[in-house]
């Protein structure tokens, strides 16, 4: 049965519905792997930012998943935890009431990445086998999922820095590659999810400059995440809490004050707090802009809603993020931020997609 009737231009009408219907049934699994990926993001903020991320001192891919069953491992477990420096330089006096308050929910947030693996894998198979992918979408899924393999190896590698002498954190470096790879793979399967639900671009959806915005917007979103990976990793944001000015400046005192240069936009929090808040402001900027010029031009409906719910949720992203520096980073405000990061990259991603313009007809097609 096909699964993309522009294939068969002729196919009967109940094949063209089950067709449809397919392409609705991968495009929700996708959707939902999605959703999945979201909540991880957040509970990985709320790990680091509770200090519970490296209460678990083993990487246990399959035994890991079950939770301590005996007293006698729960010592275990806590006996790993004291031989590192966070609980030597920041938590000797914790219990091993309160050392379970932080593992367990850096266990949570390990058990939904193995379920995320099982959500994406399991359908897959059935999927492949059944005949509902699109052939052509096959290598692309087969790779997003050795990828999100890889990230749990890499979470492990983020992780492990935080054992090193005199650390009490994870390294700022392994923190955003680890985001950065979340993030691509999100991207990827929510692209995938919108071409498999909407595959033929509309003619004519938006005007050269609207992409152009839209495309910039994009960027912009995803740079202004990384920028804020680095906020969290080396703890910017718990200074300069003032805005719009960095202590009475608008470029902070010692913003290049690192050698070389370059070093000052990863390790030092003069430059990558003001980084971050430079880039949040072009992207607000740039999507207010591609809003306006979507509307100027009136655009089909579809891409309308993209645009109103991309101005929308950028609007409240860039006020989240003013709060929560003046309130100095609590962990509610701060993990809304992170997650409204992502909304706001689904928004600018699907906005994209609205305004993808059909290719031009054959010349032999034109009328």
């Amino acid at each position: 049965m096909p699964f993309d009737v522009r294939d068969f231009p002729d196919a009967p009408p109940e094949e063209r519905a089950a067709a449809r219907a397919n392409r609705r049934l991968v495009a929700g699994w996708l959707f939902g792997i999605c959703a999945m990926i979201l909540v991880m993001i957040g509970l990985g903020g709320a790990t680091r930012l509770t200090g519970s991320g490296l209460s678990i001192m083993e990487w246990a891919p399959l035994r890991g998943a079950l939770p301590p069953m005996s007293h006698a491992e729960w010592e275990r477990l806590f006996g790993l935890y004291q031989q590192i420096p966070q609980y030597a330089l920041l938590n000797d006096h914790m219990t091993l009431a309160g050392f379970k308050q932080i593992f367990w929910l850096e266990w949570v947030h390990r058990l939904w990445g193995r379920m995320i693996g099982l959500a994406f894998f399991v359908p897959l198979v059935w999927f492949w086998i059944s005949g509902r992918i699109e052939r052509r979408l096959r290598p692309r899924l087969a790779v997003i999922f050795l990828l999100g393999g890889l990230q749990g190896a890499v979470g492990w590698f983020m992780v492990a820095s935080g054992f090193f002498p005199d650390s009490t954190r994870v390294a700022p470096y392994r923190l955003v590659v680890h985001l950065v790879l979340a993030l691509a793979l999100y991207t990827a399967i929510l692209w995938t999810g919108l071409s498999v639900l909407r595959p033929l671009a509309q003619r004519d959806a938006s005007s050269r400059l609207t992409r152009g915005l839209v495309r910039a917007s994009c960027i912009l979103v995803g740079l202004t995440i990384v920028a804020g990976g680095f906020v969290a990793g080396t703890h910017a944001g718990f200074d300069y809490n003032t805005f719009p000015l960095m202590d009475g400046r608008l470029i902070p005192e010692g913003y290049a004050r690192l050698r070389p240069v370059l070093l000052n936009l990863v390790e030092n929090i003069a430059a990558v707090q003001f980084d971050h808040r430079l880039l949040a402001t072009a992207t607000g900027v740039v999507t207010l802009a591609a809003v306006a010029s979507g509307f100027l031009a009136p655009p089909r409906p579809a891409l309308r809603r993209a645009l109103l719910a991309l101005g929308s949720v950028v609007v409240v992203q860039y006020a989240l993020g003013v709060a929560t520096l003046l309130a100095v980073v609590p962990v509610d405000l701060a993990v809304a931020h992170q997650m409204t990061a992502v909304l706001l990259l689904t928004a600018a991603v699907c906005t994209l997609h609205a305004a993808r313009e059909a290719p031009p007809l054959p010349a032999s097609s034109s009328p």
